[in-house]
C-alpha cells in the first residue's frame, strides 16, 4: 500500500477547500475505487452522483475516515489530510451524515448529538440533565424543537432520524459537510435545503450524494460523475441535460422504452384478492380499499399520515386496533409476517429500512434470498448449496441482479444491489401480494428501472402490488391507481390518466386539487 501521507505531501494542495486526486481503493480481487477527483470549494454545494457500485460509497468512506485508501491523495486546505477514523476526520471538523444511519438506537436523541463529549457534573460523570440541556439547545438552533433530547432514537420515525443524523453532522462540520441521501426518507426538503444553506454561508463546502437529479439541481452548482469507481467528469449543472448526466453514469442515453407509459391491467371481472376495511391504529383512520390480481396501487403521502402503520398491519407487525382484513375472500387475523406469507395467496413485505429490518449483513446475497423459503433449498435439515444458487439466480434474474454477487457477503454490496435483493427475497417466497415501502429509495437511475421492470412482470403475471413512495413521479409512472393519505385517512383518489403530481400534491396537503386551489 502507498504511503498517502508522503504522496499527499509531494502533490500540492489544489485550489478548493477540500482536493482528492486518483483516489483508489480495492476489496481483494474487488475494485470499488480505481481513480477518483473531486475538488470541493468553500460555501458551495458539489453534487456526487453515479449507479450504485460506482464507487460514490467507498469514496464518502474515504472522505471521513472510515476506509483508508490503497493510492490517491487528499487535501483540506491545502494540506495532507489523512483521517483515521469517524472520529479523527470530525476532528478535522469534515463530517458526514449517512445514508444508512450510523446512530446508536438505545441511546437518547441528546447522548447522540453529543457523544462522544457528554457534558459532565461536578463528579466527572456524564450529566444526563446537562445532555438534554444541551440537545435541546441543538434542536431548537436546527428547527427541530418538537423532537425531546431524552427520548430513545428507536422510538423515532425513520425521517426524524434522519433529520438527527444530520443535525449531527452539522454541528461537527466545520469545514466540510457530507450529505449522502439525505432525502432518501424525507417527503419534504426545505428543511434540509435551508441548513445547507446556512451551512455555506458559513463557508463549509458541502458534497451532496443523491440520485434524485431534481433536487441535485435545486441545491447543487456542480457535480462530479463516477463510473466504475473512475471519475467520468466534473460538470456546471447549468451546462448539462439530465441525459448528458445519465449518459455519463451509465455510458449510454436514455432509452425511451426503459420509461414506457403506465400500462392499464385487465381488470374486468376479477375478484378483489385483498380486501381492507375500515382499518385504524397508530396514526391510520379507517382506512378502506381493495386491491385486485394484475394492480398496481400506489400510496402517496407526506410524512407520517399513516403510510407506514397502514403496511406495518398488513405485513402482521403491528396489530390493527380496527378494521379487518381478507385475503382471497377469507378475513384473516396477522399477527407476524410468516403468517402474513402462508395466508391465502400470500402477502410479502418490503420493509422501510433495509439495514434494519431487511438485510442480514454477516450472510450473502443467496442466502438473502432464499432466507423466507429455506425448507425448499434443505435436504434432510441441511441447506443445498446449489439449490440456494440456483433460487437465487433465477430470482435475482427478475431484477436484474448480477449473479457474480450472488456469493458476497451483503455488507459488502452497494445500497442498490442490497434493495435488488431484498426485491428478489420477495419474489422468490411465491407470494401473489407485495407490500413495498418505498421500493426505490436511495438507488441509482438504472437500478430504479431494474425495480420498476420487475413491478410491472409481477403484476403483467397476476400479482398485486401495493407500494408506497416518496417520489411523487414514480408513482405516475408506476400506479395504475393511487390513494392519497391525508391525516390518517385516504383522502381522494385517482386512477389510469387522471394520475398526475399536481392533483396529487393537492390531496397530500388536504385540497381537492380537481376542484380547489392549493393553498
Amino acid at each position: 500500500m502507498l504511503n498517502i501521507a508522503e504522496e499527499a505531501a509531494s502533490h500540492g494542495g489544489g485550489s478548493g477547500m477540500l482536493v482528492s486526486s486518483g483516489l483508489g481503493k480495492a476489496y481483494g480481487a474487488t475494485v470499488a475505487l480505481e481513480n477518483a477527483d473531486i475538488t470541493l470549494k468553500k460555501g458551495r454545494v458539489h453534487a456526487l452522483v453515479g449507479e450504485n457500485g460506482a464507487g460514490k460509497s467507498t469514496l464518502v468512506r474515504i472522505l471521513t475516515g472510515a476506509v483508508r485508501p490503497d493510492k490517491g491523495a487528499i487535501y483540506l486546505d491545502g494540506q495532507p489530510y489523512v483521517p483515521h477514523s469517524v472520529l479523527d476526520a470530525r476532528r478535522l471538523q469534515v463530517a458526514t451524515a449517512f445514508q444508512e444511519l450510523s446512530l446508536v438506537s438505545n441511546l437518547t436523541v441528546a447522548q447522540n448529538l453529543l457523544m462522544p463529549r457528554l457534558p459532565r457534573g461536578r463528579l466527572g460523570l456524564a450529566s444526563t440533565r446537562l445532555s438534554n440541556q444541551a440537545g435541546a439547545a441543538i434542536l431548537e438552533k436546527h428547527g427541530l424543537s418538537r423532537v425531546r433530547p431524552d427520548v430513545q432514537i428507536s422510538s423515532l420515525p425513520l425521517a426524524d432520524r434522519q433529520r438527527i443524523e444530520i443535525v449531527r453532522a452539522i454541528e461537527y462540520a466545520g469545514k466540510v459537510l457530507v450529505l449522502d441521501e439525505p432525502t432518501a426518507s424525507l417527503a419534504e426538503t426545505d428543511w434540509l435545503f435551508e441548513r445547507i444553506r446556512k451551512a455555506t454561508a458559513k463557508g463549509v463546502a458541502v458534497l451532496y450524494i443523491s440520485h434524485r437529479l431534481a433536487e441535485v439541481r435545486e441545491v447543487c452548482s456542480e457535480a462530479t460523475v463516477l463510473r466504475n469507481g473512475r471519475s467520468i467528469a466534473s460538470v456546471d449543472l447549468a451546462n448539462a441535460s439530465d441525459n448528458d448526466i445519465f449518459e455519463m453514469m451509465v455510458g449510454r442515453r436514455a432509452h425511451a422504452e426503459r420509461d414506457a407509459a403506465r400500462v392499464a391491467p385487465k381488470l374486468a371481472g376479477a375478484e378483489p384478492r385483498l380486501v381492507v376495511d375500515g382499518l385504524a391504529g397508530g396514526a391510520l383512520r379507517n382506512v378502506s380499499f381493495e386491491l385486485r390480481p394484475g394492480e398496481i396501487l400506489g400510496v402517496a403521502a407526506l410524512e407520517g399520515q399513516g403510510q407506514r402503520d397502514l403496511f406495518r398491519m398488513l405485513a402482521g407487525l403491528d396489530k390493527p386496533a380496527a378494521g379487518s382484513i381478507t385475503l382471497d375472500g377469507r378475513t384473516i387475523s396477522l399477527s407476524n409476517p410468516r403468517k402474513a406469507l402462508k395466508s391465502g395467496s400470500g402477502i410479502a413485505y418490503l420493509p422501510e429500512e433495509r439495514k434494519v429490518e431487511g438485510i442480514l449483513a454477516g450472510l450473502t446475497a443467496a442466502t438473502n434470498v432464499a432466507l423466507p423459503v429455506m425448507p425448499r433449498v434443505s435436504r434432510l435439515t441441511l441447506i443445498s448449496s446449489s439449490a440456494e444458487q440456483k433460487l437465487a439466480r433465477e430470482t435475482g434474474e427478475k431484477v436484474e441482479f448480477n449473479k457474480r454477487y450472488l456469493n458476497f457477503a451483503i455488507s459488502d454490496l452497494s445500497g442498490g444491489n442490497q434493495q435488488k435483493v431484498l426485491i428478489a427475497r420477495c419474489l422468490a417466497t411465491g407470494a401473489k401480494t407485495l407490500l413495498l415501502f418505498d421500493p426505490t429509495r436511495g438507488v441509482d437511475v438504472g437500478t430504479k428501472q431494474s425495480i420498476y421492470a420487475a413491478i410491472r412482470a409481477f403484476a403483467e403475471e397476476g400479482g398485486s402490488v401495493l407500494f408506497y413512495s416518496s417520489e411523487l413521479p414514480e408513482i405516475v409512472q408506476l400506479a395504475s391507481r393511487c390513494m392519497a393519505f391525508y391525516g390518517g385517512q385516504i383522502f381522494d383518489s385517482f386512477e389510469g390518466a387522471a394520475i398526475n403530481e399536481q392533483d396529487i400534491v393537492a390531496a397530500m396537503v388536504g385540497h381537492r386539487g380537481k376542484t380547489e386551489e392549493v393553498a
